[in-house]
């Protein structure tokens, strides 16, 4: 996907796809792969990209969105009818509405439960059974068969559940969509269990919303766009910086502040853009009141704000009237920051777990590092749990990676650091920020500033009196609940489709595993799984008949949620044992 292209709303790519003659259909993934190696050129609102030496296709955004199909302009000769603006629709980063929807972790209001119907509506349950049929053909077919024509299918679904009034179910859609996207052009910032996640919660809400009615159905049917209200005078602390990279085509930082109660609220500045706006974001100016602090800046220091506007989710708002102005910060070691590192562990876990925030305020101590699959963790000792801490982002042009590498040097080093939980079953975390607690100039953004070999922590530094930490025995895979078994095919349907899980093979060993430990519904998930996969049905002349997406769909959904659930209840008890 090339971030130089200007994002496409989602009926603009429906339509464009849907116009084109089942020949042009069939050739348009070719199209799109041919069209991201031609050049491209920037004018103002107008991006070209040359076809051909002789044609050039144009793709207008005033507002930084292609908002219609009259927009995406081809000079070939058989325009309006061409391939190239399906494809060019087709690769560019997907628009956002004007009024972004919310995502299914914004809690619905008790006005706005007050204010739901009772049960959904004709056209909400048509439209959310248009996006359910859409999302089981592209899980039918996985993320090497799903393509451009698929996608296309899906955002058309996205976009009539929008219309509908269900903007959960079509934020997710298109977020699927956009997995499914950097899936396929090998993108660093794709995480299959991202289009997990997001292929479980479209479905999950497609099979729940028809029968729910009141807060259920609010919460289903999200809202329009995340409401900013009042919140008077605030008095915030700079806690750390992160920059924001997605596979949608949008990059920048967030800083984290908190105020004397341990609230924390965000300052953002997220844009289109590729690792070079994420990279530059930290050096520029926040947008909030006058202040002329920098995020990288913001992030130690202090902000006095009056008529403050902020989000269910804690982002600060930037309207006219805001006003803001520079004031002192607090160390991570002072008051009132310090008190966010003295909640209990076991607290920080279960509330991330329950929905809350994220974040993990944690003070360790490195004891090593472990060879995984997507590279090099660090394992630390946390209060004498074993913990790994992981590279938030694989892109080459932020320094997680380097800055872990080069961490793995402090073993024994005493850090204080902030980590976002990954859920898995054993204590896992992303590492964001850190300062070694004996040096307050030490602190330092995981994703922004780049580590020198001279800066790495010593554990000589570390307080006196101190004794060696020894390392964490790793647990072995006898001892863990194989849950894995059962993800493991979950996975497999995602990225392989159906056809995957339907070829020839005995499961009765993975079945028998997860019975003798305790996990009879996985066994019974796991053989329901692979039955749906397999099902080919025979007509009258013996002739296979087609698969029943749903069905397979249900079978998949069904494990997908369960592995979810157990992994969060495995992850609460390896934090907590």
């Amino acid at each position: 996907m090339s971030p130089q292209l200007p994002p496409v709303a989602p009926a603009v790519t429906a339509e464009l796809v849907a116009a084109l003659s089942p020949r042009l259909r069939k050739r348009l993934d070719s199209g799109i792969t041919k069209l991201a190696d031609r050049p491209v050129v920037r004018d103002g609102a107008v991006v070209r990209i040359a076809v051909d030496d002789d044609t050039d296709l144009e793709l207008h955004a005033p507002d930084g969105a292609v908002r219609g199909t009259d927009a995406v302009r081809c000079g070939c000769l058989l325009a309006p009818d061409c391939l190239h603006r399906a494809a060019a629709a087709s690769l560019a980063p997907v628009a956002k509405d004007i009024n972004s929807p919310a995502g299914p972790d914004d809690p619905a209001t008790e006005e706005d439960a007050a204010q739901a119907p009772e049960t959904a509506s004709p056209e909400q349950r048509a439209a959310v059974r248009a996006v359910q049929l859409a999302t089981s053909a592209v899980l039918e077919a996985g993320t090497d068969g799903a393509g451009a024509v698929l996608q296309a299918e899906l955002l058309r679904a996205a976009h009539t559940a929008r219309l509908a009034g269900l903007h959960r179910a079509a934020a997710t859609a298109v977020s699927v969509v956009t997995a499914l996207r950097a899936a396929r052009a090998a993108d660093p910032a794709y995480h299959l269990t991202d289009l997990v996640a997001g292929l479980c919660d479209v479905l999950s809400v497609a099979h729940r919303l028809p029968g729910a009615s009141g807060g259920e159905l609010t919460a289903l049917r999200g809202t329009a766009r995340q409401p900013y209200r009042p919140d008077g005078s605030l008095r915030l602390y700079g806690l750390f910086s992160e920059p924001v990279l997605t596979a949608s085509g949008y990059a920048g930082a967030v800083t984290w502040t908190a105020d004397a109660e341990g609230r924390l609220y965000q300052v953002s500045d997220v844009a289109p853009g590729g690792a070079g706006r994420a990279v530059g974001a930290a050096d520029r100016a926040v947008r909030i009141g006058d202040t002329a602090l920098t995020h990288r800046e913001l992030a130690r220091a202090g902000l006095a704000v009056s008529g403050a506007t902020v989000s269910p989710t804690g982002r600060l708002g930037a309207g006219t009237g805001v006003r803001a102005v520079r004031a002192p910060g607090a160390g991570w070691q002072e008051e009132p920051v310090a008190r966010l590192w003295a909640e209990p562990v076991s607290d920080q876990i279960a509330r991330a777990l329950a929905g809350g925030r994220d974040l993990l305020f944690l003070d360790v101590i490195l004891t090593g590092t472990a060879t995984e699959a997507a590279g090099d963790c660090l394992l630390a000792d946390c209060a004498g749990v074993p913990l790994r801490l992981t590279a938030a982002h694989d892109d080459p042009a932020l320094p997680h990676r380097d800055n872990l590498r080069l961490l793995s040097a402090a073993r024994g080093a005493r850090l204080r650091v902030v980590a976002r939980l990954t859920p898995a079953p054993h204590p896992r975390a992303q590492l964001l920020a850190a300062e070694h607690p004996s040096r307050a100039d030490t602190r330092l953004d995981i994703g922004l500033d780049r580590l020198q070999g001279a800066d790495v922590p010593t554990p000589a530094a570390a307080p006196s009196g101190s004794v060696p930490v020894p390392v964490p025995a790793p647990v072995s895979a006898s001892d863990e609940a194989p849950i894995h078994l059962l993800r493991r095919r979950v996975h497999q349907a995602v990225s392989g489709g159906r056809p995957v899980l339907a070829l020839p093979g005995d499961t009765r060993a993975d079945v028998r595993h997860l019975r003798r430990s305790g996990l009879a519904t996985a066994a019974e998930l796991l053989t329901d799984l692979h039955s749906a996969a397999a099902d080919r049905a025979h007509d009258v002349f013996g002739r296979l008949r087609p698969t029943d997406p749903d069905r397979f769909a249900r079978a998949w959904l069904a494990a997908a949620h369960y592995t979810s659930e157990l992994d969060r209840a495995l992850c609460l008890a390896a934090w907590t044992s």
